[in-house]
């Protein structure tokens, strides 16, 4: 399982990117009255969420194969885990009620202007996210080659 181990820092930019421009997406489609950027935004959020959930996938099998793990990795992994868990819910969820809307064609200002607050309040859910996971990057070398517990490092 290596191996989606290794696929983690590789998938974990493109969930990113993909909700972020959705967002950009959804305020563009908004102010514009576009329609063209609200289905881009419909099918970017949904490429992200499928994204945001292969990203926790990975980053759960990485977490498993790192084994220098102390007290202070320990509680930055816990703070980036609980807020990739968060994103994709949330994501989801946005998902889920973007959808309904759409298939219902119940769409009005009042439900755009919520559906807008939502994305933005989900950029800083991912801010947070790739926050302490840069974070473990950084301070542990989490998911590179200058891992402590790197066997090449101990020679």
């Amino acid at each position: 399982m290596d191996f989606l181990a290794g696929l983690h820092p590789k998938v974990v930019h493109f969930p990113i990117a993909l909700l972020l421009t959705y967002v950009l997406c959804e305020l563009i489609g908004f102010i514009f009255k576009k329609i063209f950027f609200s289905k881009t935004a419909h099918l970017l959020l949904f490429l992200g969420v499928i994204g945001a959930i292969a990203a926790v996938l990975t980053g759960n099998q990485a977490f498993s194969t790192f084994h220098n793990w102390n007290t202070a990795s320990r509680e930055l992994f816990s703070h980036h885990q609980t807020y990739a868990n968060l994103t994709v819910w949330y994501f989801s969820g946005l998902l889920v009620l973007k959808t309904f809307f759409v298939l219902k064609k119940k769409s009005n200002k009042a439900f755009e202007y919520f559906i807008i607050l939502l994305a933005l309040f989900g950029c800083f859910l991912i801010y947070q996210t790739s926050y302490y996971g840069g974070d473990l990057v950084k301070k542990f070398g989490v998911g590179t080659e200058l891992r402590i517990d790197n066997p090449k490092m101990n020679d």
